[in-house]
């Protein structure tokens, strides 16, 4: 297996390739790239007990995983961005219209990076397409615990908007719409639900928050992010800010107001500095 820059070069050749329009030579490159990494981790990186090896883009989905998932095994980096690897494969997969592929390979940025959110619902897409409501909802749900992006939170709660609408609930899928819309992101498939539900019995207009969140809360839904994800994100913000890289603090900080909003992410803050300060003495 290359090294991680020749694997990073390759990826960046198929990606100019899918901007191109030569999808098939892409997934053709892609694919073989795949098959190298397989055999390198079977090789290489053997799963245990006590040790499970990672793709994690940054220190930020490490922390995560590991206050999320509570997973007690030692954390190893794979060395490979191979979690954007198999990202590739599923979209030049869907750009051929082989969807089958496409999902095996989704599975595989989300085994590398359990953190990815988008591939989570992205590949709900995709067993949605072929009728398995069970896995597209679950996909969905399994976002509400990891999302660090405001915008996966708002597609998840559009996902199950719908199926409250299918299922002849139209307030609840008001009220999911309306913690959709709460995040205040721009996204294609939450504006078009909105316009869709508008003036009908699921305009989110129609409930007010206490009411959301009571309706939300008997179908087992949050109505915001996880809190210790924007944790996650300000602990990292912070590490980042001492070390002198005020954008990538910035943009973390950002990313967890959204999440959040500012009051709460000012009493999170607050709350980790205590906790920061306690240890220190």
């Amino acid at each position: 297996m290359t090294d991680q820059t020749g694997l990073t070069e390759q990826l960046e050749r198929c990606e100019g390739l899918m901007l191109q329009g030569q999808d098939e030579q892409a997934a053709e490159l892609l694919a073989h790239l795949a098959e190298d990494a397989e055999e390198y981790v079977d090789k290489n990186c053997p799963t245990t007990d006590e040790l499970q090896w990672f793709s994690f883009p940054t220190l930020f989905e490490r922390l995560a995983y590991r206050r999320v998932e509570k997973d007690p095994r030692e954390l190893r980096s794979v060395g490979e961005p191979l979690d954007r690897l198999y990202n590739d494969l599923a979209l030049a997969n869907v750009h051929v219209g082989d969807y089958d592929a496409a999902a095996a390979a989704l599975k595989g940025a989300i085994r590398w990076n359990p953190m990815d959110c988008g591939s989570r619902l992205n590949l709900a897409d995709l067993y949605r397409v072929d009728g398995d409501m069970q896995e597209f909802l679950a996909l969905s749900f399994s976002v509400f615990e990891r999302a660090s992006e405001a915008r996966h939170l708002a597609r998840a709660f559009v996902n199950f908007a719908s199926w409250f609408e299918v299922s002849e609930k139209p307030q609840t899928a008001a009220a999911a719409l309306r913690a959709a819309r709460n995040f205040g992101v721009r996204d294609g498939a939450l504006e078009a639900a909105l316009d869709q539900a508008a003036g009908t019995d699921r305009d989110p207009d129609l409930v007010d928050d206490a009411q959301m969140r009571e309706l939300l809360s008997a179908e087992g839904l949050p109505d915001g992010a996880n809190a210790d994800i924007a944790v996650c994100l300000l602990m990292c913000a912070g590490d980042a800010a001492r070390a002198g890289d005020r954008n990538t603090a910035a943009t973390l900080a950002l990313r967890a107001r959204d999440l959040v909003g500012e009051p709460a992410c000012k009493a999170l803050l607050e709350l980790i500095n205590s906790t920061d300060e306690d240890g220190e003495e």
